[in-house]
């Protein structure tokens, strides 16, 4: 077996590991104080920023799509046509790889923390006209119209009016805070838990 085919079967297998744990946590969801019901807080972007900052922006990607087509596979598509889903690895993917395509350009501590940065900015702006435009509408057609929605929202802050001043009120800043608590867990366990990949001979060592 060639070097290179040593290489690519590591990665295979860090990305497959990495994927099964990512799904198992997408389920591991809880509500969020002050947030409406169906609004709820995953850290599955933890594995796939460590996917993508370990074994490449594609790997990242990679790890984004199977612990959504496991959750469609498992769960159906439902009545939204699986929109939570797609909303999910969009934003996702996004995240992932502007972080992890800034990280591959200086791989330091420091190109971390700016590819995190600037990946959390941009998963929290493209949430909001993916939320409008897209997510919204289908959640207000399957369960009950745009008034059910901004109830619920009402229930927490009476001021709210209109979507686009629930998703700015609640959903842009619940966004902002999953992208940074996801983005200084990946920064703090990245160090020690590729040091355990490697040791177990699960990771290159060009990874640092």
């Amino acid at each position: 077996m060639s070097n290179t085919n040593r290489i690519s079967t590591k990665t295979m297998i860090q990305i497959a590991m990495l994927s099964a744990v990512a799904t198992v946590i997408y389920y591991l969801d809880f509500p969020v104080p002050l947030m409406p019901g169906f609004i709820k807080m995953d850290l599955s972007n933890v594995v796939s920023l460590f996917a993508g900052f370990t074994t490449g922006p594609v790997g990242g990607l990679i790890v984004c799509l199977i612990k959504n087509i496991i959750q469609v596979a498992i769960k159906g598509f439902g009545t939204t046509m699986g929109i939570g889903n797609i909303f999910d690895f969009v934003t996702s993917a996004v995240f992932t790889l502007t972080a992890s395509l800034i990280y591959r350009k200086n791989r330091t501590k420091k190109g971390a923390v700016i590819g995190c940065v600037v990946g959390t900015i941009v998963f929290t702006a493209i949430s909001l006209p993916l939320n409008y435009f897209i997510v919204y509408p289908i959640y207000a057609t399957a369960f009950g119209g745009m008034e059910a929605i901004l109830g619920a929202y009402q229930a927490i802050f009476p001021g709210t009016k209109n979507l686009f001043g629930a998703l700015c009120i609640f959903n842009v800043p619940f966004t902002l805070v999953k992208g940074i608590i996801c983005a200084a867990i990946t920064i703090l366990i990245y160090k020690p838990l590729i040091t355990v990949l490697r040791k177990a001979h699960l990771a290159e060592k060009r990874a640092s």
